[in-house]
């Protein structure tokens, strides 16, 4: 009997001591289990409203968008006019709108846009963590977010305003399905009080952007006219966009509101395309209308009451004018692109180089040229001459057939490969010498260095599509491209630095 006492008594014990070290170990990791922060998500909204809220059939209609709208054939996008309506309706836009950075490395994408549920002065920035659509999370950067507020009063953080929007969230399964999941999103609301806080927030973002960033201005444009009143509104409105006419653009903004009873705005988005008209003169980027359409123009319109719908892509130059102002028309771009194509076709098929006779006295110009090849959007050969003795459209020739069999990075390329090939040309100018590698405008510039025997080259939009700030560039130049040291640009006196810019179609 006493030992089974005993039994019962060490029983006891142990459960005691089982009990003590749980309690112990509970109030060891409470801390780590009830005071971590919970992830602050800002849920999708107007999944199944604007957008399919089911992942397969938003992806599958997405694509069918992207696989119908026109390839713009546009570099260097920067920043992007949207529309924002359903996609029954304004999806055939977007589409035209995001298949021209397609390919583009996008690291960070402010979206900029008029509340429509909410007034008040300034802007509104969302400081969650991240947003949900059907296709998965956004991570916010929270840090530029940080940055901004930092940068005017006028910005504030309202996650209530954002919440209930949808002119932001419509764009997000786009950009999605176009880069994947490696960028951040900024969202920014104005609040409608007309004022300038457009002007000072394009300031703020010209300090603030980098490399890899692109703006996208989220808009519609009239609402509730006839189809035919909304086309003549929104052609005008497009042309001073085009024109980067601000002064002209507030003021129409205020006239054509009386055209038609039921037209409420040439633009929703107003402030947003303010703001987008402003860096793109501070930053002279060149405006390019990629498509226009209004809600009559669907199978679900009524052309009594429309909202118009149109995109615009604004580029930053570096593949427009050459240094000397001698740029290439359409139909000489057009030309050298026949050139290339056929030539590579014509030797990689049969070895016969083609002879062509080309009368255009530009065309027969000495000039530099680099052609370039892409194979399912990914580089397949890349030669040229900065320094050309031959006519341009014979350049064009001999470098397209060097890029497709000479580039020791690949293997030549072979007949069945040619249905896949892209071509690019770049024309250059003629280099320049320059003292200080400070001078070099990234994403504008192509740069030579050079030591005795020793040479490297990079065309301009290496830097667009590497996102490499100017020292990454040049010291991938030095190393990758001439064998020289990393930094031989900046310390070593023997170096020469020419830079040379570009027309690439």
């Amino acid at each position: 009997m006493k030992a089974k006492k005993k039994k019962i008594a060490g029983a006891y014990g142990a459960l005691i001591i089982v009990l003590v070290l749980a309690f112990s170990l509970f109030f060891y990791f409470k801390p780590m289990w009830f005071n971590k922060k919970p992830q602050l998500i800002r849920p999708m909204a107007f999944n199944d409203q604007f957008y399919p809220g089911d992942k397969t059939e938003l992806s599958r209609e997405i694509n069918n968008y992207l696989a119908q709208a026109p390839l713009a054939q546009i570099k260097g996008v920067k920043v992007l006019m949207v529309p924002h309506a359903g996609y029954d309706y304004s999806a055939s836009v977007m589409a035209a709108a995001y298949k021209t950075i397609i390919g583009q490395k996008i690291k960070r994408i402010y979206l900029i846009a008029n509340s429509h549920k909410n007034y008040f002065s300034g802007v509104a920035l969302d400081d969650s963590e991240a947003w949900e659509t059907p296709l998965g999370l956004i991570k916010i950067d929270q840090t530029k977010v940080v940055a901004l507020t930092k940068a005017s009063s006028n910005i504030q953080i309202n996650r209530a305003y954002q919440q209930n929007d949808h002119v932001i969230e419509v764009q997000l399964p786009f950009l999605q399905t176009v880069l994947g999941k490696d960028f951040k999103i900024i969202p920014i609301l104005f609040g409608n009080t007309a004022d300038n806080a457009y002007s000072e927030l394009a300031d703020i973002l010209i300090k603030n952007l980098e490399p890899g960033d692109l703006i996208v201005v989220s808009s519609d444009m009239s609402h509730y006219p006839s189809a035919q009143i909304a086309n003549k509104v929104d052609a005008e409105t497009l042309k001073l966009i085009k024109e980067k006419d601000l002064t002209g653009l507030i003021s129409y903004s205020q006239t054509a509101l009386t055209t038609e009873p039921g037209e409420e705005t040439i633009l929703c988005g107003l402030e947003a395309v303010k703001t987008a008209l402003t860096l793109a003169t501070k930053l002279n980027l060149t405006p390019k209308i990629l498509m226009y359409k209004n809600s009559g123009d669907t199978l679900f319109g009524d052309k009594n009451k429309v909202v118009g719908y149109g995109a615009v892509a604004f580029t930053d130059n570096q593949s427009g004018a050459l240094a000397n102002g001698e740029t290439l028309n359409q139909t000489e771009q057009e030309i050298l692109k026949d050139i290339a194509r056929e030539t590579i076709e014509k030797y990689v098929e049969d070895r016969i180089i083609p002879e062509f006779k080309i009368k255009d006295e530009r065309l027969n110009k000495i000039q530099g040229a680099f052609v370039t090849l892409k194979k399912k959007g990914e580089l397949r050969g890349c030669i040229g001459e900065t320094i050309a003795a031959a006519p341009l459209w014979q350049v064009v020739r001999d470098m397209a057939i060097a890029a497709a069999t000479d580039d020791n990075r690949f293997n030549p390329v072979a007949p069945e490969e040619l249905k896949d090939l892209t071509y690019e040309v770049s024309v250059l100018s003629v280099p320049q010498a320059i003292n200080d590698w400070r001078q070099i405008r990234l994403g504008q510039d192509g740069v030579i260095v050079k030591k005795g025997f020793k040479s490297g080259v990079f065309l301009p939009q290496v830097a667009t599509e590497t996102n490499w700030t100017l020292e990454e560039f040049l010291s991938q130049l030095c190393v990758q491209k001439a064998g020289l040291a990393a930094d031989c640009y900046k310390n070593d006196s023997a170096v020469e630095i020419s830079i040379f810019q570009t027309q690439v179609f």
